[in-house]
């Protein structure tokens, strides 16, 4: 008991946050941040009920505080000022310009609660964390194309996009609604409602070479974006199995995910990948021949031929440059 009660002060003060941080907070979302029963939720919101703090409920729904209500502001401890160091910095390169501000400010504020010595702490991690990307994630005509896109999904209004696809030319505005925004691969995507397609589509963020906000509401009812994501995975694949020489297999371990990689086993002195590809046709092949001299396709056929006709373009092309 004497080991129970300070655990459940902490936690209390802790609901006592989140349901500040939130309109409506679920018990069961309470459970599983505390790994807890629903009964010991139960009990917490009634000791907190009975210090005074207005909570109402509705069944089904969850709690919430009563409009107006505020504690005074948290203080933060040095440690937990540090982690958003690290977000800072991920803010800083993964998101564009308007959202980057934006937590630069939240960052001074929270800066400004902190004492003398945990601001000294906090300034000597800052100096010496460094994040780097290696890929362009906005395209520089659109530096703010994250933050009009959770306006417009938190507006529901739509919004137009000037986009370049793959393999086009010409840029085409699209009128979308968008569903949601999620980060793959080290990039950026948008999957919304096309209204020139009349279906759902995904785009990349750095080939959006323009974003304007309108006025106009979304017209339909969007499911969750968790559902157009496996709504993707159900994309027709083709397997693919390939061996791969152990010195180069180590170093495929980071890429081999975003091509459909399944498992792999040790065949003497070569490593057997398998894959259930996606793109047999650009993607993989291209990939492939990245260490293709020290890999053999097993299967399928089709990707043995489509390696070797990257392989015929890119003859006749250096062919062609020293006649």
């Amino acid at each position: 008991m004497l080991d129970e009660t300070p655990k459940r002060f902490d936690r209390i003060v802790a609901i006592l946050i989140q349901l500040q941080s939130k309109k409506i907070v679920k018990a069961q979302e309470l459970a599983n941040r505390f790994d807890c029963s629903l009964r010991t939720i139960y009990r917490d919101i009634r000791t907190l009920e009975a210090s005074g703090v207005p909570i109402y409920s509705e069944a089904g729904v969850g709690y919430a505080l009563m409009e107006g209500y505020r504690l005074p502001p948290v203080m933060f401890t040095k440690e937990e000022a540090s982690s958003f160091i690290a977000a800072e910095k991920l803010m800083q390169k993964f998101t564009d310009t308007a959202l980057g501000n934006h937590y630069a400010s939240a960052m001074y504020k929270l800066k400004a609660v902190l004492n003398s010595d945990d601001k000294d702490w906090v300034s000597t991690i800052e100096s010496n964390v460094l994040m780097q990307s290696a890929e362009k994630l906005f395209n520089d005509k659109s530096p703010n194309t994250l933050a009009v896109l959770f306006e417009s999904i938190a507006k529901k209004k739509q919004i137009i996009l000037s986009y370049k696809a793959l393999n086009s030319y010409e840029i085409i505005e699209r009128n979308i609604e968008s569903v949601g925004v999620f980060h793959d691969n080290n990039n950026w995507y948008v999957i919304g409602y096309c209204h020139l397609r009349s279906d759902y589509r995904q785009f990349r963020a750095d080939r959006i070479h323009a974003i304007k906000k309108t006025d106009k509401l979304f017209t339909l009812e969007h499911d969750s974006l968790e559902t157009y994501l496996n709504k993707n995975e159900t994309i027709s694949t083709t397997k693919v199995r390939i061996l791969v020489e152990k010195k180069i297999a180590r170093y495929l371990s980071y890429e081999q995910k975003y091509h459909g990689f399944i498992s792999e086993r040790e065949v003497e002195h070569q490593i057997e990948m398998t894959f259930m590809s996606r793109d047999i046709e650009e993607g993989f092949p291209r990939w492939f021949l990245m260490f293709g001299d020290y890999a053999t396709i097993i299967e399928p056929e089709r990707l043995k031929l489509r390696v070797l006709e990257l392989l015929d373009k890119n003859k006749n092309r250096l062919l062609e440059k020293n006649s």
